[in-house]
């Protein structure tokens, strides 16, 4: 892997199926409930792989300041047509802001960092957040990386394992995990691990 903090098989992906993707609405309205009490009133949200803008447009509705970007320029198009403001493709290892957002939530998309560039993407997230700011972030868990059947990457990691990752990438307040089970586009069943993580006030 270069150090791109991407896959390209799975950025294409996302680019070439767009506006079929487009078309499903993610889940996780329970952990963005959680996410967005954690947050000061009207705080700014840095939101990665915003995919069609359907959280971003929850969290706007909210009264948060969001930022959506995704790695997709197809995908970013699409959330920007929905939201009806501009969104910027960013790939992750281009987040270069310091202290500039309470939040970052990376719902279904950090997941497929590849497994050796993970923490330095997190140490980005990290610097990026203010003291006291929260990351979210899902994975679907397992115990090594592999592809899905639709020949996207991913870095299935364990409990342990992304424990680990989150404490090389810089000093949380706290990380907590949760699990639970549920579908992506693929259809297929899989287990998720759901991480909020909050840096030092």
């Amino acid at each position: 892997m270069t150090n791109t903090s991407s896959d390209d098989a799975t950025l294409k992906f996302y680019r070439d199926n767009a506006p079929a993707y487009a078309q499903r609405q993610p889940r996780g309205t329970e952990q963005m409930t959680r996410f967005l009490a954690a947050l000061p009133p009207g705080g700014s949200i840095l939101e990665l792989g915003c995919g069609a803008g359907y959280q971003a447009a929850q969290m706007i509705a909210a009264g948060f300041d969001v930022h959506p970007t995704d790695g997709s320029p197809e995908m970013a198009a699409q959330a920007a047509q929905r939201l009806g403001r501009e969104v910027k493709t960013m790939l992750f290892h281009e987040l270069d802001a310091v202290a500039a957002y309470d939040g970052v939530w990376a719902y279904a998309c950090l997941l497929h960092v590849p497994r050796d560039e993970l923490s330095a993407v997190l140490a980005r997230i990290w610097r990026a957040l203010k003291p006291g700011g929260w990351c979210y972030a899902s994975f679907k868990s397992g115990e090594g990386e592999g592809r899905d059947r639709l020949s996207r990457y991913y870095n299935y990691p364990s409990e342990h394992w992304l424990r680990a990752r989150y404490a090389e990438a810089g000093a949380w307040a706290s990380v907590a995990v949760a699990h639970d089970q549920g579908k992506g586009f693929d259809g297929e069943l899989a287990s998720f691990l759901h991480v909020m993580a909050q840096k030092p006030a």
